[in-house]
């Protein structure tokens, strides 16, 4: 999207937000997809517990993400402080509202859960064709040898680290074992 249609949209939303009877906009005049929303955090900060309710033209302008959102919501109703997205027709002062919050929190948690099992059997995966998860070690088991051998025969544990080329915590943990 070009700079000049975001802040076509974003006029477009402050309209809609002030056509809604808002007291007070707030907005951010970046990407959605940045995690410091300084709009967002002021906003938030403004609204007081239990009397005020936020007005988001866009149910998507609350996060980055699906699970960030929602975080954001799960926020607002811990602070009993109402949410309105004019997108959506979503009120949570409302019982119909309350569930679409609700169902849109439990999609999330369900997204989590199955990010958690492909990621648990990715892991079984690997490891049953014999490949370890993570990064790869910095050092074979002939350089930890070696390494080993160096130290025991005096090396520094920084002189080490300089010839092999690695770090020195990666030495220490040679010498531990860990790698």
């Amino acid at each position: 999207m070009s700079k000049r249609d975001q802040e076509d949209s974003l006029e477009g939303q402050e309209a809609a937000l002030t056509a809604a009877g808002c007291s007070k906009v707030f907005s951010d005049r970046l990407s959605g997809a940045r995690a410091d929303r300084p709009g967002l955090a002021e906003a938030l900060a403004y609204l007081r517990d239990g009397e005020d309710t936020l007005v988001v033209a866009r149910l998507d302008r609350l996060g980055r993400s699906l699970p960030d959102a929602l975080r954001t919501v799960q926020a607002l109703a811990d602070r009993e402080v109402g949410l309105q997205a004019l997108d959506v027709q979503l009120d949570s002062s409302t019982a119909s509202g309350r569930l679409m919050l609700n169902m849109l929190l439990m999609l999330a948690d369900w997204e989590r859960d199955l990010l958690r099992e492909r990621t648990r059997e990715g892991v079984a995966r690997a490891r049953a064709a014999g490949r370890t998860p993570g990064p790869k070690p910095k050092l074979d088991a002939e350089q930890v040898a070696a390494v080993r051998a160096a130290v025991a025969g005096g090396q520094s544990v920084a002189a080490a680290a300089r010839s092999f080329g690695v770090s020195r915590p990666t030495i220490y943990k040679a010498l531990k074992g860990t790698r």
